[in-house]
């Protein structure tokens, strides 16, 4: 009997000593798959900020097949509200309940952390946590700037005419009735050759409600303390520069001789995601989220009837700065484009070698990413080139290609600065061009495949003797993309398509 007791009560203790033991090295590999290795190595000395994405994600795929952009942005919105409200709960109380710092997006359904290696793993354990991803301080990509000296404009930019812009004025269409975005550094909105455009000026008056987004909150540590724009900046604020720059080709014209604007009729909103040049995960992907449904400057009454056209984004997020997860932004520009607006992303300048669009957003099928052409219609050497190999899609990119070499365009202070060079530059070209062609055909608005699909198929066709992805010698290549865009030929081509401003017809086929 005694013997008995003795065997049951061994049995008891070996049965509640496994549940005492250490994990084993698989189940501990099982949650350690799930973070990425930068916020492993960051989280043992102490804090770190990460991202943690939710296993379940919205399935935004009935957006596809309603109407209007209007349709689409509202359900995308109120799709991926409810899926953040539904899910997110559980993880929120937890995060509370370990008294650490956190923030819930709905962009994608995820939370930005601060927390410590306990913090990582507690989360990592979780079911409901997919995976927890970097979100590291990361510099713009540098854009090389040869100021050239002083010169008399020309009136309207070389690059402007070069890709036939002014063309498609002269018919009538300037981007009128569209409204562009841009992320960025920030913008001078007073600017001359871009007040008269911004969404938020009526000719008297500003109003920064639903127009203007600073994801920039807190000072980083890569820079000076304090910032001179400060941090949630009431107004459009470009505390480096290259913001203002981007916008002046997309929209920028002061009604003289600074005509350096691709879609000067446009008008213009934007959202500051780097502070003095460096950005974060987290910050590109609050500007995204604002711009799916833009606010007042407190943040409350999202209206997705507010939302742009079309988002120019002239910036990366590389490996090598600390975006290890190439896909970290992929789902929150999958919805976003799903909400019907384009995303024009810069491929890089990481060129002449091949594979080098390596960055996010730039890699993504749901990115338009952009390459950068010179004067010649050459290839500029920076230009970064595809296939993507980084997230082993070997998929096709750039998209298109558009000036990028010594481009002038307007600067912080009222100022006009040439020479400046980079994928950065080339992008907003694109972005004012899908203005051009909402404009000139307004049923295109939110359907982003065609609006694509129509650029695409109307660029000046460059080919290619490098052999990236053996597409040498083909349309389109991983070196230009489709080609170098062409705004008349592609307003030609929207124009005869249904809904489009046919009263312009008689103009083209009246030409001499």
């Amino acid at each position: 009997m005694k013997k008995t007791i003795f065997l049951i009560v061994m049995m008891l203790v070996v049965a509640l000593g496994i549940g005492l033991l250490p994990r084993s090295n698989a189940t501990a590999a099982a949650w350690q798959t799930k973070v990425d290795p930068w916020v492993m190595q960051t989280a043992t000395t102490g804090e770190t900020e990460f991202l943690v994405l939710l296993t379940e994600q919205a399935d935004l795929g009935a957006a596809a097949s309603l109407p209007t952009k209007l349709e689409k942005g509202a359900y995308v919105y109120q799709t991926l509200k409810a899926t953040a409200a539904r899910t997110q709960g559980p993880l929120l109380a937890e995060l509370d309940r370990l008294g650490v710092e956190h923030q819930a997006y709905w962009v994608a359904n995820m939370v930005w952390v601060r927390g410590d290696a306990a913090v990582v793993q507690a989360l990592a354990q979780r079911p409901d946590v997919a995976r927890i991803s970097a979100n590291p301080w990361v510099h713009l990509s540098e854009v090389d700037v040869q100021p050239v000296p002083q010169e008399i404009p020309t009136t309207i930019e070389w690059n402007i005419t070069k890709v036939g812009a002014p063309s498609v004025w002269a018919l009538g269409d300037t981007g009128q009735g569209t409204v562009v975005a841009g992320q960025d550094t920030g913008y001078d909105w007073d600017h001359p050759a871009l007040i008269n455009q911004y969404r938020g000026w009526d000719g008297a008056n500003a109003d920064h409600d639903y127009n203007w987004h600073d994801s920039i909150h807190t000072n980083n540590p890569n820079t000076a303390p304090g910032n001179p724009c400060g941090f949630d900046s009431v107004e459009p604020c470009d505390d480096n520069g290259h913001g203002t720059h981007t916008m002046g080709t997309m929209v920028g014209d002061d009604g003289g001789a600074n005509q350096i604007g691709m879609a000067p009729g446009a008008e213009w909103i934007s959202c500051r995601n780097m502070e003095e040049g460096w950005g974060m995960p987290s910050t590109y992907s609050e500007c995204f989220e604002w711009f799916i449904a833009p606010t007042d400057l407190s943040g409350n009454n999202p209206d997705p009837s507010q939302a742009p056209h079309v988002i120019n984004n002239s910036w990366g997020c590389p490996a090598s700065e600390g975006c290890t997860d190439p896909l970290i932004l992929q789902t929150v520009v999958d919805n976003t484009r799903a909400a019907g607006i384009v995303v024009v992303v810069s491929a890089g300048n990481s060129g002449s070698g091949c594979s080098t669009v390596d960055t996010a957003a730039a890699i993504y099928d749901s990115s338009y990413s952009v390459g950068a052409t010179t004067s010649t219609d050459a290839i500029a050497s920076f230009s970064s080139r595809g296939p993507v190999t980084i997230d082993g899609s070997n998929r096709l990119k750039p998209d298109i290609s558009a000036p990028g070499q010594s481009i002038r365009s307007s600067i912080p202070g009222g100022g006009y600065q040439g020479g400046w060079s980079g994928t950065s530059m080339a992008g907003p070209h694109v972005a004012g061009l899908v203005s051009l062609v909402i404009s000139a055909a307004p049923s295109l608005t939110g359907d982003v495949n065609t609006l694509e699909d129509l650029i695409n198929e109307t660029a000046v066709q460059l080919q290619t003797t490098q052999t990236c992805g053996g597409t040498n010698g083909q349309i389109p290549n991983n070196v230009f993309g489709y080609g170098r865009i062409d705004a008349l030929a592609a307003y030609n081509a929207a124009i005869l398509l249904p809904g489009s401003n046919w009263n312009y017809l008689p103009l083209i086929l009246n030409e001499p």
